[in-house]
């Protein structure tokens, strides 16, 4: 049996401060009732529960000025083992370039942008030299797609494709299996790229038989466990995930075990 690390790579825990805020932010746009708190203290030992060694931490500054708060804690995060926080940019804040060189002398390995959340689009101009700047130092988190068509929404499947043909040496993964409530479109915009998909905040209500396509299409090593704590709990994503694709435990604890890939710890 392998004994390389379990990874959930899409997971969220907020300052004990904002915990309750954020919370209802969530709740009141996706119309999803969080089960988790958010906090530490609630996500830790459900990791454990769940048998995940290691969990990649995400946040989004929604303003320029939420920049260097959110990247202030989740260089705090560093500390508690088995936590691999990525860090945030947004296209407002001046510093940005400076931000990403400290964010890697720190040792952060990744970048999550919410597009949707920050109030930007995915393909804005002010993003591409961020983009150039990560290319072969950060692993990009990004969350893809929502309600409007893909032309209106500020992030969608043919937006990420386009940023990765400008940046090939950018590791990027797309969240929420490539494109929240854009799933149809994954197949058609990704398919030649190499671009990993985790499948977070999708198997409550993805249709089966387009599940079934994504799964059958798409190459099994560029597949990742996300859960999306704190809207879903990951043991029970796990199980969600491993009798939704009939998967073996052996099937499972590859796709729980891919990230390991990217190196981000």
């Amino acid at each position: 049996m392998s004994t390389l690390p379990n990874f959930d790579v899409h997971t969220h825990a907020f300052h004990p401060k904002i915990a309750a805020k954020v919370l209802r932010q969530l709740e009141h746009h996706y119309h999803i009732p969080p089960l988790g708190t958010g906090e530490l203290s609630d996500l830790l030992p459900r990791l454990a529960q769940a048998g995940i060694d290691r969990a990649c931490i995400h946040c989004a500054a929604t303003s320029a000025a939420q920049v260097i708060p959110a990247n202030r804690w989740a260089l705090s995060l560093q500390k508690t083992p088995g936590l691999i926080p990525f860090g945030t940019l947004h296209p407002d804040y001046k510093n940005m370039a400076e931000e990403l060189e400290l964010l890697q002398r720190k040792g952060i390995k990744g970048i999550k942008i919410h597009p949707d959340f920050q109030g930007f689009r995915l393909d804005a101009p002010a993003l591409l030299p961020c983009f150039e700047a990560m290319q072969d130092n950060f692993t990009l988190m990004v969350h893809v797609g929502d309600l409007l068509p893909p032309e209106q929404n500020p992030s969608c499947p043919f937006k990420l494709a386009y940023i990765k043909r400008l940046f090939p040496n950018l590791k990027i993964i797309a969240a929420h299996f490539g494109g929240y409530r854009h799933w149809q479109y994954v197949l058609q915009a990704f398919t030649g790229l190499e671009i990993y998909l985790d499948c977070s905040s999708s198997l409550f209500t993805i249709g089966q038989s387009l599940l079934e396509e994504i799964f059958r299409k798409w190459p099994r090593e560029l597949l990742l466990f996300g859960s999306d704590y704190p809207l879903f709990d990951p043991g029970d994503e796990m199980k969600r995930l491993q009798y939704r694709l009939k998967l073996s435990d052996a099937q499972l604890r590859r796709i729980m075990q891919n990230a390991n890939a990217l190196e981000l710890c």
